[in-house]
């Protein structure tokens, strides 16, 4: 009777201490003195450790989490009536790279850090390379969203997937689910730190940009509102992006600002998506690298193949 009695308290305790370090607000431990009988229904949680620990419900209780505040609630909301897609022709990609530029500017990114990578590809050694835009896919499927503890990133209804970083506790799960390695993580003090204090932080925007959080592509939903084109889309020279609603079926191309049917665009041009069979439905469509306006240059970087 005494073991037992003792194998009790023991379990007790190593449940209490392994609730305390559990990472986010999923729950929060109720005070061990509180806690008068062991259920047996019990629920694996994630330490701070990165080890599972298995606790008793009974010393649980809900957390208040605190109120959006109202620029919250409008990121979270969206464009009302817009479903935004964007199309990158490989054929017209040469390197320029200005999209990259242009994202880090916007969206305070250290020079170590990307939004969108131009990648080099070659399918075989038989075929020609070419270069390839990547960003976020903003799949409407994501896995992303689905393993966020505390729902600091979220799809919202015009199609968007954004991050909320005064949520973000920095666990990463969000970055091991994404199968397009579209997410990045801050882990020094963001560029230009002093030009934004006392900002105000913009979730659609991701800036000031925080230590500790993630960030990734957001299809420069700020400049959407104000009825703009994606950085990435406007400071592209060679035509390669293009950007528009899904429900109006009209996309623009950001160099040539030529506005042309999104569905007729896709079709004509056999335009396919990112690693179709996992079911992650991405809002972002490539046309295959045919008919090259420039030719390649320089040699394939295996690096990035």
């Amino acid at each position: 009777m005494e073991n037992n009695t003792r194998r009790n308290f023991i379990k007790k305790l190593g449940a209490s201490v392994g609730a305390a370090s559990v990472v986010g607000g999923a729950s929060i431990l109720s005070s061990c003195n509180r806690v008068e009988t062991v259920t047996g229904d019990t629920i694996q949680l994630l330490t701070s450790s990165g080890e599972l620990v298995e606790v008793d419900r009974s010393m649980l209780k809900p957390a208040d989490l605190p109120s959006l505040s109202e620029n919250q609630k409008r990121g979270r909301e969206g464009i009302p009536g817009k479903s935004w897609v964007m199309v990158i022709d490989l054929s017209k990609c040469r390197n320029a790279r200005e999209c990259m530029k242009s994202c880090q500017n916007h969206h305070q990114l250290r020079p170590e850090q990307h939004h969108m990578n131009v990648l080099q590809m070659q399918d075989s050694e038989h075929t020609a390379p070419y270069y390839m835009p990547k960003n976020c896919q903003h799949c409407d499927n994501p896995p992303c969203t689905k393993v966020c503890p505390v729902n600091a990133t979220f799809k919202r209804e015009d199609g968007i997937v954004l991050i909320d970083n005064e949520r973000c506790i920095g666990c990463r799960f969000c970055v091991a689910a994404c199968p397009y390695s579209a997410r990045v993580f801050n882990w020094f003090e963001p560029k230009d730190a002093e030009k934004y204090e006392g900002v105000t932080y913009n979730i659609e925007a991701n800036v000031p940009q925080k230590k500790g959080t993630i960030s990734k592509c957001l299809f420069s939903a700020d400049r959407l509102r104000d009825e703009q084109l994606p950085t990435c889309v406007s400071a592209c020279p060679n035509g390669v992006y293009w950007f528009g609603d899904r429900n109006e079926d009209a996309v623009t191309n950001g160099t040539t600002k030529e506005t042309v049917s999104f569905s007729k665009l896709v079709k004509d041009n056999a335009a396919y998506t990112l690693m179709e069979e996992l079911g992650t439905k991405p809002r972002v469509f490539y046309l295959p690298p045919k008919d090259r306006a420039f030719p390649f240059q320089g040699e394939i970087d295996d690096h990035h193949a």
